[in-house]
């Protein structure tokens, strides 16, 4: 191994760290608001037990806008907020609040996908046996999505990860950051090559991670 991979891995080691720390932040976010924000955006939808065409029509156009921003200006247009809600608008943990911010939006409207695909007919039989909408939402629609709320969750995990990359340019540490300083400004394209590498290599354990889980959660 070259000497500056040598010299490099303490910095390596913490943006590594600091990927996951702003990835954590951002999927807990997304499964603990998102999940239920597209729980919500399905019950409100046409035909379904809480329909209400105003509310579902303003909610997704709320989940749509947030969407539409390009991630980088949306670090951006965040930073007061971020500084609120962090102290801080550089570092990992500020880069987080615009990961999440994007992140809950995106998989709210994953999981309104996945669920729309749950049987109609098991959703009436819960009804006709006197079900609450707690229990529907609980041991009907997540039991029965769950394989494909788990490769929503992933899907959002490998996107997220380049996402995470995006805010280390702009001081949010990471393997983004790294690659910049080092490949960029230094034209070490070796050290670029190995961040590249790296990326790719977390990508497919997470890609492989979801499949195997969802594979396995998957019934039919």
């Amino acid at each position: 191994m070259p000497e500056s991979f040598i010299e490099l891995l303490p910095e390596l080691w913490e943006a590594i760290g600091q990927t996951f720390i702003m990835l954590g932040i951002g999927l807990s976010a997304a499964i603990l608001v998102g999940g239920p924000l597209g729980v919500l955006l399905f019950l409100l939808g046409p035909g379904q037990s809480l329909a209400n065409r105003p509310a579902y029509l303003v909610l997704s156009w709320l989940v749509n806008t947030v969407r539409s921003f390009p991630f980088i200006i949306l670090m951006v247009a965040l930073v007061p907020f971020t500084r609120i809600v962090a102290g801080t608008s550089i570092g990992p943990l500020a880069a987080a609040v615009p990961l999440s911010v994007a992140a809950i939006p995106y998989l709210a409207r994953l999981v309104e996908q996945t669920i729309r695909e749950v049987p109609r007919g098991v959703i009436e039989a819960a009804h006709a046996m006197g079900a609450s909408e707690w229990q529907i939402v609980w041991r009907v629609l997540v039991l029965e999505a769950r394989a494909g709320l788990v490769l929503a969750l992933t899907v959002l995990a490998v996107s997220f990860l380049s996402y995470s990359a995006i805010a280390g340019v702009v001081g949010g540490g990471g393997i983004g950051d790294l690659a910049i300083r080092y490949g960029y400004y230094r034209f070490e394209t070796d050290i670029m090559l190995l961040t590249v590498a790296l990326l790719v290599v977390i990508v497919q354990i997470i890609q492989f991670g979801g499949n195997a889980i969802a594979h396995r959660l998957d019934k039919r």
